[in-house]
């Protein structure tokens, strides 16, 4: 029987998440402590027997370093990796490299609550959710989808917007609730699917 096996992780907590820093398209790197999430992500998929045939990324390194680390971990390190913007964080245009608290102070509590948690307005120069699932829903379709339905067991480490759109996609949310929906750092989300694409079975890892 064909395994179509897909795994979503979002990448451990980086330097800017501690900070409370827009982090966006910025490229910056883990914590110590996103380090010790991702590996231990790794630790939790190996306890699952779980074996993989090929690796997804964006192109910002907190995101690969995720995915790398993860597989380290698992003893998985030679699959092919397929690094691709399309799975970036969403841009948070002039938001980026500023702290929630400043820019609150800025632009008003309520605006940025607004810029943040609303599916389709996005910051001055920046990406709304509905931006940045309009260029991660075609990769996914185009590219990943058909590779776990060919039973190509397949990681994908990116970021808490990205992740979004997918989600959206296999637990079929409305825009309202996929922007309540908190993805938490360095947690393996575990999809198999059936041969039209929808979700057979869901295992999330938080525990």
């Amino acid at each position: 029987m064909t395994d179509r096996l897909l795994v979503l992780v979002r990448h451990g907590e980086s330097e800017w998440n501690l900070t409370n820093l827009f982090t966006g398209w910025k490229d910056v790197d883990l914590t110590e402590n996103g380090v010790k999430e991702a590996r231990n992500a790794g630790r939790k998929l190996k306890a699952q027997g779980i074996r993989f045939d090929v690796g997804y990324t964006s192109a910002l390194k907190r995101a690969q370093r995720t995915l790398e680390l993860t597989l380290e971990e698992m003893g998985q390190s030679n699959i092919p990796v397929i690094k691709n913007l399309a799975l970036n964080e969403r841009d948070y245009g002039d938001l980026s490299g500023l702290n929630k608290d400043e820019a609150r102070k800025k632009w008003g509590e309520e605006q940025v609550h607004v810029w943040r948690r609303s599916y389709d307005v996005p910051p001055p120069g920046g990406e709304s959710l509905k931006d940045t699932l309009a260029r991660t829903l075609p990769y996914y379709v185009q590219e990943i989808l058909p590779c776990v339905l060919r039973g190509e067991r397949t990681l994908v480490s990116a970021h808490g917007n990205s992740l979004r759109a997918l989600i959206m996609v296999l637990e079929k949310l409305s825009p309202k609730q996929i922007l309540a929906r908190e993805l938490a750092t360095g947690v393996p989300i575990i999809y198999r699917l059936n041969a039209d694409a929808t979700v057979a079975s869901k295992l999330d890892l938080a525990a």
